[in-house]
């Protein structure tokens, strides 16, 4: 069963279609208790940082959130979803995020004929490393997919990383920020997988069999 996380910010039935379009039983929820009971939990999100994260603290889920990356299940951020897992964002300063992957969310700033938001289709190029860590095509989300796949984008800001070693794909917009971030059982995409057509279900779906 996978939890997808509503905090009242969000397209969350369209995650939850796409999600059980690839076989997931799915539940939507803000129950810490039935967050508990999943084996995976997806955070999506819609909207500005800071609104969001009051919600998420008034709502109690930033807690059960950790409680369930600390047992080492499996953890999807989409879009301010993945924002949210950073500790701080540009968007709302003096907001604290959740603080579970180190760095800050970004604001684009508009340069050499690119437009704030990014908003459409751009390329996921896979992130190549040293033989010593985990190269970016051992991503599970990326099974079956190409590198230099399109996927659909819209938002205003980017992650900053402080451990460059968890970014799993870059996308060029002005500059290349990371759009798919893995750190052990934690997944996060800057776009949106449930908008993003075969390239995005086939993410969802590895997920999903995770």
């Amino acid at each position: 069963m996978i939890a997808i996380i509503d905090y009242g910010m969000g397209n969350i039935h369209s995650v939850q279609k796409a999600l059980e379009s690839m076989g997931a039983q799915t539940i939507v929820t803000n129950s810490p208790l039935d967050i508990k009971t999943c084996d995976k939990a997806v955070l999506p999100g819609v909207g500005a940082f800071g609104d969001a994260m009051l919600e998420i603290e008034k709502q109690r889920l930033a807690r059960v959130i950790k409680e369930h990356i600390k047992k080492n299940k499996a953890f999807l951020g989409i879009c301010l979803g993945m924002h949210l897992l950073f500790d701080s964002s540009e968007e709302s300063p003096g907001i604290k995020g959740m603080s579970l992957l180190k760095g800050t969310v970004k604001k684009f700033q508009a340069r050499n004929m690119t437009k704030v938001p990014h908003m459409g289709w751009n390329q996921l190029r896979k992130v190549t490393r040293s033989e010593s860590h985990k190269v970016a095509s051992e991503c599970p989300l990326f099974k079956d997919i190409p590198d230099n796949s399109y996927v659909y984008f819209c938002h205003s800001y980017y992650p900053e990383l402080k451990n460059k070693e968890n970014i799993a794909a870059l996308t060029g917009y002005g500059i290349d920020f990371a759009s798919v971030i893995w750190q052990d059982n934690i997944f996060a995409t800057q776009f949106h997988p449930e908008k993003s057509q075969s390239v995005g279900l086939k993410m969802l779906e590895n997920f999903v069999r995770l």
